[in-house]
This record gives C-alpha cells, structure tokens and sequence, in this order.
C-alpha cells in the first residue's frame, strides 16, 4: 500500500507479485477493490498494479483537479515511485481513458494495451449517444443497475451487492461532484488513434448498455491493428460478472504481449 503525488492529486496504489508488469485501470462505478477476482491470478505471474484514480476510492484531490487527461501521468507517476519502466494496461470503462492516452503518449512505457468495455476516450457518434443514455441512467438507478446485466442481479443477489458495496467507498464523489466532473470527457481525438503502435484488445459484452457491442466495434475499426473479442451473456462489468472467461481473455493476450 502507497501513495504518489501527482499533479494536484495523492494517488493510492498496491504493487503485487513479481514478473513483468500489468497495471489495472478501474472504472468510474469503482476502485482499486474493484479487481478482487484478478488479483489472486494476475500476481501468480505478473507484478500486478491496482490503484485508485485521483478522487475515487483512497486517492484525493479537489474536484477541480479531477481531470481525465491526468489520467496517465497519474499511471506513470506510480511507474516511476516503483521503478517500472513499461507495463501493461487493463482498463474497465473509464479506466480506458488512462490507458490509450497513455499508450498515444507514452509508448514506449506501455508493452500492451487491453480496453475493456470502453472506447478509450474516443467519442464517435454512437458512444456519444450511448453515453448520455447511460448518464442518464446512472443518476436514477445507480452504477450497479446498469453496470451489471439484469440476469446477474437476480442470480447472484450477494455479488451485485458487494458490487454496490465497492462503489459506495467512493466517498468524495457526492452527485453534486459527480454531476460537475461528467461535463469533462477530454475525449481522444479519432484520428489521434492513426498513431496508435501498441498492441491492443478490445473487449465487449453482448449485454453492454453502456457500451454497446456496436460502438466498440465502431471504435476498434479505428484503430490499427487492435483485437476485438465479445464475451457473452456479461453486461458492462465482465471482470465482476464472469470473471473466468475475463481473466483467460486477458491472460492470454498478456502471455502474447507482455514482456
């Protein structure tokens, strides 16, 4: 357990295991506890990074220096307090906003690049719809009822709780705050990603409302050479809900690109 200073903010991190390095970008529903079912895997082989992003979870910052384009010096931040010169990234949702900027800007830090459930910060016409949608949502229903597929919820009562149960330990994030930072998306420039040189996965879920199958697809499309694999039944969370067929998928691309 630590903590790195970086640019207006105290970033909280765990470093686990040995082995080259893969770090875990969460997603604006959770934190660095988000990745329970992950971490017992990836530190068998790997030296694994989880970490809070600045205002979530244990990391701290005012509200007016949360700004999703510090995203990645944040990562880079904790890289050099552990002497890290080049991981991995495994990003949830928002968590793709750290990990493309990062691997646009800092590639030669970055071996491999797996967006989960994300466009990375590329806002095409359809993730823009369906980001709203899920705003939307998100402020009635809550991370939780939309983040995790419905046949989910009623089949593993227990888990969709604990899910609540991690998200509610984002404390500084009031609706007020909430409200305030969802009008700054920072979006990645969709011919930025011409540039993109790091091997890169794209996963989705057949039950994403947040996003869809359609919009990854859209965004992959854009970029060079990238993976797109779609897991079935999950909905936005497939790192929570089938965690197996989420740790194989990434498993795998990590044997192939992670050194």
């Amino acid at each position: 357990m630590a903590f790195v200073q970086a640019d207006g903010a105290s970033i909280y991190y765990e470093a686990l295991g040995e082995g080259a390095a893969v770090a875990f970008a969460h997603g604006a529903g959770g934190n660095a506890a988000s990745w329970w079912q992950q971490v017992p895997v990836f530190s068998q082989n790997y030296r694994m990074i989880v970490f809070d992003h600045r205002l979530y979870g244990r990391s701290a910052c005012r509200p007016e220096d949360f700004d999703r384009t510090k995203f990645g010096d944040d990562l880079m931040a904790i890289l050099d307090a552990e002497g890290i010169e080049r991981t991995a990234i495994v990003c949830q949702s928002m968590g793709g906003w750290t990990g493309l900027r990062a691997a646009l800007e800092r590639p030669d830090r970055v071996s491999c690049l797996v967006l989960s459930n994300t466009s990375g910060g590329v806002f095409t016409p359809l993730v823009a719809e369906n980001i709203k949608i899920a705003r939307e949502r998100f402020a009635k229903e809550g991370f939780g009822n939309v983040a995790l597929h419905g046949s989910f919820t009623e089949s593993h009562p227990e888990l969709a709780f604990l899910y609540a149960q991690i998200s509610s330990l984002n404390a500084q994030l009031t609706p007020e705050v909430r409200t305030q930072i969802a009008k700054r998306d920072n979006p990645v420039a969709e011919e930025a990603l011409a540039a993109l040189s790091v091997p890169t996965l794209l996963i989705t879920s057949e039950n994403d409302v947040v996003f869809p199958p359609a919009a990854i697809r859209e965004v992959a499309a854009l970029m060079p050479g990238a993976e797109l694999i779609e897991l079935p039944t999950a909905g936005h969370s497939p790192y929570f809900e089938t965690p197996d067929a989420f740790n194989r998928t990434v498993g795998a691309f990590l044997k192939q690109h992670c050194r």
